[in-house]
């Protein structure tokens, strides 16, 4: 079992959703977050000077998965969150850690079952 975080843009956020559907991943949850990375935020006219914007909106996605599905989830996140054929800064990353288990608070069941 894996435990895989997703950072991207929330404007594809229903583009990742679709792809995550159409390889039969349809459970996830959805954070909204701030951050930057290479990109080290923008910087813009406000009220007349330029000023600096650290953090942008970002959405997180959160996704628990058995072993065979996490490719499948990497690849589906990839091509429904990058931005043009090559992609583009800021577009986000993919996070996969180990997870050691899994409960269901209603039935109780554990590991891969649970997910």
């Amino acid at each position: 079992m894996k435990f895989v975080i997703a950072i991207v843009q929330p404007g594809k956020l229903e583009s990742v959703k679709e792809a995550l559907s159409n390889v039969e991943v349809v459970r996830l949850t959805v954070l909204d977050c701030q951050g930057f990375g290479r990109q080290r935020g923008k910087t813009g006219p406000y009220r007349g000077q330029d000023s600096s914007v650290n953090l942008l909106r970002k959405v997180q996605l959160q996704i628990a998965v058995n072993d065979e599905f996490v490719q499948p989830t990497i690849d589906a996140i990839v091509a429904g969150g990058r931005n043009g054929p090559d992609g583009e800064i800021g577009d986000g990353k993919i996070f996969v850690l180990p997870m050691d288990d899994c409960i269901r608070i209603r039935t109780g069941e554990t590991g891969n079952e649970a997910i």
